[in-house]
Parts: C-alpha cells; sequence; structure tokens
C-alpha cells in the first residue's frame, strides 16, 4: 500500500473510533525514517489502546501488518510503526508535555 493510501486509511480508522484532534505530518523532507506521522488522543488509557489497537488489526486485515507497536501496557502513549507511517496515539496530558506537532512541524 502507497504511504498517502495507507496515511488516509489510518486516519479513518482512527476517526471509527472516536479519536481526538488527529493531525497528519508530512516529514519526508525532515526524515529517512517515516514518511507520515499520524498524531491524535485518546480520552483514557483504554481508548488510546482501542484506538491503536484497531488501527493495527484493520491494517492487518488489509494486508499490511504493523513493524511494531510500543506502549499498550500503560496506554499513555501507544505507538504503531507501519514504515511509510508512524501512529502516536497518546493520552492529552502526554501530548501536551511532548508536542510533537512542535517538534515536527
Amino acid at each position: 500500500m502507497q504511504a498517502d493510501v495507507l496515511r488516509d486509511f489510518i486516519v479513518n480508522k482512527a476517526d471509527d473510533l472516536k479519536a481526538r484532534d488527529i493531525l497528519v505530518l508530512d516529514v519526508q523532507k525532515m526524515s529517512d525514517i517515516t514518511d507520515f506521522l499520524v498524531i491524535c488522543t485518546g480520552t483514557s488509557n483504554t481508548h488510546t489502546r482501542s484506538i491503536a489497537g484497531h488501527i493495527a488489526v484493520e491494517a492487518k486485515n488489509a494486508g499490511v501488518p504493523p513493524i511494531s507497536t510500543e506502549g499498550e501496557s500503560d496506554g499513555e502513549w501507544v505507538l504503531v510503526d507501519f514504515g511509510d507511517v508512524i501512529v502516536h496515539v497518546m493520552q492529552p496530558e502526554t501530548r501536551d508535555f511532548y508536542q510533537l506537532e512542535k517538534l515536527w512541524g
């Protein structure tokens, strides 16, 4: 799946579970690691884990399994790595603290 198609698929799946403040950053000119970052917010640890899990399962069902997933145990910040797209699902406090939008924007 092309990076832009995967990006849109991920945004759609995050929206399915009511992720808040979904933001896509194009980092192709800043990073050799990935093309896009998708950052979104969950309302609780359970919600954050559910969003990330839903994205991973649906992508796997579409033939694009994640390379790795981190942070599921505590749910404050769950990262799902698809290579060309990296997804960050964060609690509001964690997102405010790390401010990835400013770091990469």
